[in-house]
């Protein structure tokens, strides 16, 4: 069947100018070995279906009324968590609305925001449909972010931290000095994969601890990846109560319900049961580490990453024609054709077994290039 072509006579201006984000695949494929889009290879805390379930059960009837506006029930919790007041918490549908708000409440202003030229494929998006001047500021030679280099006029930073598709992390005291050097400019540190985060002396890494420091300082972080809810939909943000009611304002202006129901008390029993969730940051952490090792004895050059994903050069470089050949025997890799990253491959931590069939074939693949060459 030939492709319809799409009438855009009726579109506005800004929607046929935009060039939307392109989620990772969700391919449809027997015995798919699935390591392109950061989900989280272990299911989330019982809790959280015993919850929902409990909320079936007593009160489906509900179900007919809005859920809380603001989420109270999830926003003590998580408030609880880090030792704060709720309202210096906001939850969100996913932390890409959230993200999308900040842009909303915070950067549409004169100035530019200033970002690293490699990082969350959405920021430009965002940029571009709020009518925003984005300044990509370029990563060192490492793929490391510089903070002098952020020393220019902005409205505010945003920085994926870990950075996102490179993995490194950006220490405490860089992000202090940001939001000390930048008074005048939101600092928003974007922190999906904070909890797969770790340092030799095992401290917090979390900017979150810097928020009432800063007045200026925004963290946000989502229940998709540490806490296996990418299908729930729930992302967060911390910061001072000023901040935290310009976004509320914003959303309610947008959407005054976003979470329902199921999802609020679902990513509360999840936030309540940190006991699983530190067992399966700590396995995911494990697994990452292997999974390094394996790919470094194959020759591949891998970055230091504290997130649930690798950034992996082959030996040759040759990123896209590895990808193309993982897809043949059903295992599906991230591969981004951008300069400077186009000889890399980010790998989502998979479990045991899909690492092992992802060495055997990379294993395979190799091989039969060496002996091609």
């Amino acid at each position: 069947m030939s492709e319809q072509k799409i009438d855009n006579r009726l579109w506005s201006a800004k929607a046929r100018n935009l060039s939307p984000y392109v989620p990772g695949e969700q391919p449809q494929h027997d015995n798919l070995c699935k390591l392109n889009t950061n989900e989280n290879p272990f299911p989330p805390s019982p809790a959280v279906a015993a919850a929902i379930a409990k909320l079936l059960a007593e009160q489906a009837c509900e179900l007919r009324l809005y859920p809380a506006p603001e989420s109270d029930d999830l926003r003590s919790a998580l408030a609880g968590l880090h030792n704060l007041d709720s309202n210096q918490v906001f939850v969100g549908n996913g932390s890409d609305e959230v993200l999308a708000l900040i842009f909303a409440s915070f950067f549409m202003k004169e100035r530019p925001i200033l970002a690293p030229d490699i990082s969350y494929s959405f920021y430009p998006v965002y940029a571009q449909t709020f009518g925003v001047e984005l300044v990509k500021i370029a990563l060192e030679n490492d793929f490391s972010i510089d903070p002098d280099a952020y020393r220019q006029p902005c409205s505010g930073i945003i920085i994926a931290n870990p950075n996102a598709p490179t993995g490194l992390l950006l220490g405490l005291d860089d992000i202090r000095k940001l939001a000390d050097e930048h008074s005048n400019a939101v600092i928003v540190i974007d922190e999906a994969y904070i909890d797969f985060a770790s340092t030799d002396e095992g401290q917090s890494v979390s900017a979150i601890s810097l928020i009432n420091e800063f007045d200026n300082l925004l963290v946000t972080q989502t229940f998709s990846k540490s806490r296996s809810l990418a299908g729930l939909r729930v992302g967060m943000a911390f910061s001072n109560p000023s901040l935290i009611e310009a976004l509320t304002r914003m959303k309610n202006s947008f959407n005054s319900y976003p979470l329902d129901k199921l999802a609020q008390a679902g990513a509360r029993a999840s936030v309540l049961d940190h006991d699983y969730f530190e067992q399966t940051c700590q396995k995911v952490i494990d697994l990452r580490e292997s999974l390094t090792s394996k790919l470094t004895d194959l020759g591949y050059q891998v970055l230091p990453s504290h997130a649930n994903f690798v950034f992996a050069r082959p030996q040759d470089g040759n990123a896209s024609d590895v990808a193309d050949a993982l897809r043949e025997q059903g295992i599906i890799v991230r591969h981004f054709d951008k300069a400077r990253i186009s000889e890399y491959l980010r790998i989502t931590i998979g479990t045991a077994a899909q690492h092992e069939r992802l060495i055997e074939a990379l294993t395979a693949i190799h091989a039969t290039d060496a002996t091609a060459n």
